[in-house]
């Protein structure tokens, strides 16, 4: 054969190579244009793709699917280990610190209707006063937005941070994530936002006074159940695309049954029936910290933390915090143990927070529920937690790997004599280190603020939202328990 044939037929070896190629992968994207009818289409609303997350809506009023692509930012999604694979994957730019977009609702992650409820149920219980034919203050200045009162009370004041940024998210001046809009009608919403700051109603009208026989609290459930059960959009759907935040573990003590079937934004699930809460239709949202939370560049090191173990808080509990009795028992005799009653009371925030900024590994243990603020004070204050608490649920754990910058122990193993002192101290320093760099790569995560900024807490909040929305996955990152 000739080379001239020979390069001939090379040619058209190589031609319809490619060509069958292209006809491979053509069939592979219509079959996945189009839902197959052995496929049921809930497979198609929520895809992993490389590194990005992407969300698919459904048709609406026959116009083409929307097609929404979420990048998780690396700190985040745990697949880049250096910062070369971060680069190579988004660029030079941290993600967690691109500026955020003015928002419309055809780019928004979430769209969502919010009732336009009497102050009495939201702003009114900050003492707030409506002027004529109002309904909400003017948030379009932060500086001049109504306080939340502080104290114990802000830990469960996610109710409030989450109102706020859905009223700032139509006005222009304030420049905040994409990932929620308020819309204004109900037929364009994904989810429908009940604006009752119930965990504020629970902390500040749950007392009985003067010669009144049912509390404030008690009265305005009962009008918001009666409120909801009037609404077209609530008998429509029989709640289930409605969104209440009930954060304190006490509040929504006498609606809650009645209005299992929405979606709740909560604490943990310690205080709830598996019917009317549970890790498929609601979201666990962190605490808001109570202490002051150290910067990055004033975190003391490894040999800059002398205490080896620190807990202060409540001691005696009652039903799975009894664990806490028994560990002060074996643990308070150790010279570089802190393990003491303490209060939020005077000064001891600011114990708490110097206590944790020069502490290795801090203690969260169970209380009277799975879950406190004490977890979240130890991230931010760059302190390792050790979680001891068997039935807790931790925010946005399907998307961040808490093994790497915390330490999971059994109670049942905690309680061993001498388990817990020899398991801490056998961490080498290498590795408390690499934990240590971690929770201040995830910090941020846990700040509430207003206005809301990329990937802070209550971005992930909605966030993971619209992951409860396109997908039922409620799978969770390995926990890693260490073992004896």
């Amino acid at each position: 054969m000739s080379e001239k044939t020979l390069r001939s037929s090379r040619l058209i070896l190589s031609v319809t190579g490619l060509s069958m190629l292209f006809l491979v992968l053509s069939s592979f994207f219509l079959f996945h244009s189009v839902i197959n009818p052995f496929m049921p289409s809930s497979v198609f609303k929520f895809i992993v793709v490389g590194d990005d997350n992407v969300y698919i809506k459904p048709e609406e009023n026959g116009e083409s699917v929307e097609r929404l692509v979420i990048p998780i930012a690396p700190s985040i999604k745990d697949t880049h280990e250096t910062k070369d694979d971060i680069v190579e994957a988004f660029g030079d730019t941290d993600l967690n610190e691109r500026a955020p977009t003015v928002c419309d609702k055809n780019k928004a992650l979430l769209r969502v209707y919010m009732y336009d409820m009497p102050p009495e149920f939201h702003f009114g219980l900050l003492e707030w006063k409506a002027g004529s034919n109002r309904i909400w203050p003017d948030v379009s200045n932060p500086s001049q937005v109504p306080r939340y009162p502080g104290g114990l009370n802000l830990q469960h004041s996610i109710e409030y941070w989450l109102t706020l940024d859905l009223l700032s998210s139509n006005i222009k001046e304030i420049v905040r994530p994409c990932s929620v809009i308020r819309v204004e009608k109900p037929s364009e919403a994904d989810f429908i936002f009940v604006p009752f700051f119930a965990s504020l109603s629970y902390n500040r009208h749950s007392k009985v006074h003067g010669k009144e026989k049912v509390s404030l609290n008690r009265k305005l459930q009962n009008k918001l159940v009666e409120y909801l059960m009037r609404r077209p959009e609530w008998r429509k759907s029989g709640g289930t695309d409605h969104v209440i935040v009930a954060h304190h573990p006490n509040s929504m003590l006498y609606a809650r049954r009645k209005l299992g079937s929405a979606r709740f934004v909560l604490a943990d699930f310690g205080r709830y029936v598996a019917k009317t809460a549970n890790p498929e239709k609601d979201i666990i949202a962190p605490y808001k910290h109570v202490v002051k939370p150290i910067s990055n560049n004033s975190s003391a090191p490894f040999e800059g933390r002398p205490t080896l173990i620190y807990f202060q808080g409540a001691i005696y509990r009652k039903d799975g915090g009894a664990i806490r009795q028994e560990l002060y028992y074996l643990l308070k005799d150790e010279s570089d143990v802190h393990f003491t009653f303490g209060s939020a009371q005077r000064s001891g925030v600011r114990q708490a927070s110097q206590g944790m900024g020069s502490s290795k590994f801090c203690l969260n243990i169970a209380g009277d529920t799975p879950s406190s603020n004490r977890l979240f004070d130890a991230i931010v204050s760059h302190c390792v937690p050790v979680i001891i608490s068997d039935d807790i649920e931790l925010p946005y754990e399907d998307v961040l790997d808490y093994s790497r910058f915390s330490v999971f122990v059994w109670a049942s193993d905690a309680i061993k004599p001498g388990f817990l002192l020899n398991l801490l101290r056998g961490i080498p320093r290498d590795e408390w280190t690499m934990m240590w760099m971690r929770l201040k790569e995830v910090a941020h995560h846990f700040e509430y603020q207003y206005p809301s900024q990329p990937s802070d807490a209550v971005d992930m909040i909605w966030q993971a939202l619209a992951r409860k929305k396109y997908t039922s996955n409620v799978n969770r990152t390995e926990r890693g328990y260490r073992m004896p």
